[in-house]
């Protein structure tokens, strides 16, 4: 799914211009990424949660050489289907 596509499926339930419906899924995107930033979980009813891990710093190997490589400790996101989900999909 991208953001193009969201915008066109709130383009036709709102029967706005598209530009307000980018808008509306910018700001939506937007308001997701700010909530896992600020809290660490973003959850949807009926869709499912994401969530922020952090990972570890770790060694990995270079795929073209094969030389170890130091990978520094980040953050990821995780994202866990709801049951209503798995059982629609």
């Amino acid at each position: 799914m991208s953001k193009a596509f969201l915008a066109s499926v709130l383009q036709e339930s709102l029967d706005c211009t598209g530009v307000a419906a980018n808008r509306a899924a910018t700001a939506l995107v937007d308001a997701i990424v700010h909530e896992l930033k600020s809290t660490g979980g973003f959850t949807l009813p009926s869709f499912g949660t994401f969530t922020v891990k952090k990972t570890k710093a770790r060694k990995a190997l270079n795929p073209r050489t094969g030389e170890p490589v130091k990978v520094k400790a980040g953050k990821t996101v995780r994202f866990k289907a709801s049951p209503s989900l798995k059982k629609d999909v």
